[in-house]
């Protein structure tokens, strides 16, 4: 069983190989769908000037809540991505898996194309932390008393 240092690490480091890929990234984090924050990475965080990372984790799970509304009542598939293009950059935001969603924000000179991919390419890897963490979790609840 991984500790939650090592299983913060894994996710940082996932953070830190997309800033290498994609180096238009200037921020990038990780969000529980209740839109806690699980990890960001406070070097591309800090450079974007993004502000309260805690606020954008709250915003983009309430983006990606109202985004699998409108595909449901378009009677669409499972929301996966949104992508906001604004005169200053872009913000995407993927689900990864049901539990996480993986933000990044990029400058206005960004390929769109390339963020896409990796940031697929990340969410396996954030995916995969976050359901560990859950089972290591749950095997770490005492048992329910038996009456």
């Amino acid at each position: 069983m991984r500790t939650d240092a090592e299983l913060r690490a894994e996710l940082l480091a996932e953070l830190g190989r997309l800033r290498l890929a994609v180096p238009e990234i200037t921020g990038c984090l990780v969000a529980s769908t209740d839109g806690l924050l699980i990890a960001d990475d406070a070097q591309a965080t800090a450079v974007s000037g993004m502000g309260p990372v805690e606020g954008v984790a709250a915003l983009a799970a309430a983006c990606l809540g109202v985004s699998q509304r409108i595909a449901d009542s378009a009677g669409q598939d499972d929301f996966q991505e949104v992508l906001i293009r604004s005169s200053g950059g872009y913000v995407a935001m993927y689900m990864a898996g049901h539990g996480a969603v993986l933000v990044l924000l990029a400058g206005a000179g960004a390929n769109v194309a390339r963020l896409h991919h990796e940031a697929r390419r990340a969410i396996a890897v954030v995916n995969g932390v976050v359901a560990t963490a859950a089972l290591t979790f749950a095997q770490s609840l005492p048992e329910p008393a038996r009456w």
